[in-house]
C-alpha cells in the first residue's frame, strides 16, 4: 500500500510539473482556455493533482494541427506543404531534367548580375 500511495503522489509531481511547463510554455496567453495564466498556475501549485488534470481538461490550448496533416476534426486534411522531396511535384519534375554545368553557371551568373544591379 505504501508503494502505491508513493507511486501517486510521484505521479502528482510529474504531472504537476508537465502542467506548469506546459501552461508557462504557451507564447499567446490569449490562447488558454478558461482561466488566465497565473489563475492555472495557482491552481496547479495549489492543488497539483487536481488542477494538472483540470488544466489538461479544460484550459490546455486546442491544437492547431499547422503542418501535421490532420484537421481539428479527426480526419485527415491536405498537407500545407509536402513532407518529403518525393511528395514535391517541383522536385520530382526537376529530377528528369539533364543539367549541365554550363546551364547551372549560366544560371549563377544571371543571379549575380541581379544583385548587382539591385
Amino acid at each position: 500500500m505504501v508503494r502505491v500511495f508513493i507511486f501517486l503522489s510521484f505521479a502528482g509531481v510529474v504531472l504537476a510539473a508537465l502542467a506548469l511547463i506546459s501552461v508557462l510554455s504557451v507564447e499567446d496567453k490569449d490562447r488558454i482556455r478558461g482561466l488566465p495564466r497565473f489563475a492555472w498556475v495557482f491552481l496547479i501549485l495549489l492543488a497539483p493533482l487536481l488542477g494538472s488534470i483540470a488544466y489538461f481538461v479544460a484550459g490546455r490550448p486546442l491544437p492547431t494541427g499547422r503542418g501535421t496533416g490532420w484537421s481539428l476534426t479527426g480526419g485527415a486534411s491536405r498537407p500545407t506543404r509536402p513532407i518529403a522531396p518525393d511528395d514535391d511535384p517541383e522536385f520530382l519534375r526537376s529530377i528528369g531534367k539533364p543539367r549541365t554545368e554550363e546551364a547551372d553557371l549560366r544560371r549563377w551568373e544571371e543571379e549575380l548580375r541581379r544583385k548587382d544591379d539591385a
